[in-house]
């Protein structure tokens, strides 16, 4: 049985995305696939005692796994738990708890994937940093570098090597821009190669996969729908605020390419007909101002959805800011566009053979 440990550099990198198309491309060679989560710093209560990680809940839908989700996590983190853990209330071995579930988790399987957190000192101030999970589970690694700027790129790619040293199997390059690509490919990638670090897959970014549906946006804010809710898998790729004139605004909106939505009081019906006369994917109405019906009514002539959020303006910005960028694959299209690239630019023999698995080509 072979373990693969997914951390990545920073938060939203697509280390979930990445393990996504790693498991459904090692079903598809007939391969038995695990997953796991170690450490959950997502988890949330809606109900007390009780708390989900969104994450790995997906992936165990997307790969029809069988165990709950309650079962792929290692030690969910929530305020409470993180503060009895440091204060020494809690009498509890973590890393014990962490290679009981895996345990159970890998009973059976050929490959076991397991999700690592949002940079590599995650969990460090508990005994749970991605090292030491690496070393107790036997893991190899496959760390997702996001693209920031060329000279981070490689900052980032020689940190993990240090941190991981010879667990680290190797990495993927993701959300590589198009002016950047050269670079990647022709000095960064051979420069990381010369110093041992094998280059698996450069994948280019693609704003599509950093969309957000509006049915996500209008979850997110807990958004009421006004008009044309059968619309909420439209995807957003810009935001455009409009709290200036509409002698400022409506040049701004017209040059934001769409798909976009526009953010902006309810009560400025001056900007939501300027908006209305562009491209606008969805109209998003903040301050619990309802707007006037004639808008209501032209905007499901032009089936676009609006949304109503209690918050203000300002608010609403911040609350859609914390979750835009980050790959979420729950749209089919998005899942599959990123099997598309991977498949197109990831190495999957030469990860095949790094792991000792048979390769896809012989199976």
């Amino acid at each position: 049985m072979k373990t693969l440990y997914i951390p990545s550099l920073q938060s939203f990198s697509g280390k979930t995305a990445v393990c996504l198309a790693l498991g459904r491309r090692l079903q598809q060679d007939g391969y038995r696939v695990g997953y796991f989560k170690p450490l959950s710093t997502q988890a949330w209560e809606p109900i007390p005692g009780q708390t989900p990680d969104e994450d790995a809940d997906f992936v165990r839908r997307v790969l029809n796994l069988e165990m709950p989700t309650e079962a792929l996590v290692g030690v969910r983190l929530t305020p409470a738990v993180l503060r009895d853990i440091l204060c020494g209330c809690l009498g509890r071995d973590l890393m014990a708890e962490v290679r009981a579930m895996y345990e159970r988790v890998s009973a059976g399987r050929d490959v076991v994937l397991v999700e690592g957190g949002a940079s590599l000192r995650e969990g460090v101030g508990i005994g749970l940093g991605p090292a030491d999970v690496a070393d107790a589970l036997d893991a190899s690694v496959l760390a997702v570098i996001p693209f920031y700027n060329e000279m981070n790129l490689v900052d980032d790619c020689a940190v993990a090597q240090l941190r991981l040293g010879g667990r680290l199997l190797g990495v993927v390059l993701n959300g590589v821009p198009q002016a950047s690509w050269g670079f990647v490919q022709e000095v960064a990638s051979p420069c990381l190669e010369g110093r041992g670090i094998r280059v698996l897959g450069v994948l280019p970014r693609e704003e599509r996969l950093r969309a957000i549906s509006v049915g996500e946006l209008a979850q997110v804010l807990g958004a009421e729908f006004l008009a044309v809710p059968e619309r909420r898998d439209v995807l957003i790729e810009n935001l455009v605020v409009g709290a200036m004139g509409v002698d400022q605004a409506l040049p701004r909106i017209r040059r934001v390419p769409a798909p976009k939505a526009v953010i902006t009081g309810g009560d400025r019906a001056d900007i939501h007909w300027a908006a209305l006369e562009t491209s606008v994917s969805c109209l998003i109405l903040t301050g619990h101002l309802r707007p006037q019906p004639e808008v209501l009514r032209r905007a499901e002539e032009l089936s676009v959805p609006v949304l109503l959020a209690r918050q203000n303006t300002l608010e609403t910005v911040e609350a859609i800011e914390r979750v835009f960028g980050k790959t979420r694959l729950a749209q089919p299209e998005k899942l599959a566009r990123f099997e598309a690239l991977m498949a197109e630019h990831f190495d999957y023999a030469r990860l095949y053979g790094a792991l000792g698995l048979t390769s896809p080509t012989t199976l």
